[in-house]
């Protein structure tokens, strides 16, 4: 099973907020997702990105693709 590490947009017009998720590739982008990794939310001052770094290790060591818009974030310098 090929997985991708990608945002899910959530929140109403004019005030996103994102989902880091889990998909499996084959699924629809918008559909039902393996696990929630974390979230993002551009709104704040900075920006605030939350991450269960364990899971996002465990799941780019089986082999799950970076999205660009995960990628944009530089999670892989988070801490």
């Amino acid at each position: 099973m090929a997985a991708t590490i990608r945002l899910m947009r959530f929140g109403k017009k004019g005030q996103p907020f994102y989902r880091i998720v889990v998909l499996n590739k084959a699924a629809k982008s918008n559909g039902k997702y393996i696990e929630e990794i974390g979230s993002y939310n551009p709104l704040t001052k900075p920006s605030t990105v939350t991450l269960k770094k364990d899971r996002y290790d465990y799941w780019k060591s089986v082999g799950a693709q970076i999205s660009t818009g995960v990628n944009y974030l530089k999670l892989d310098e988070k801490k």
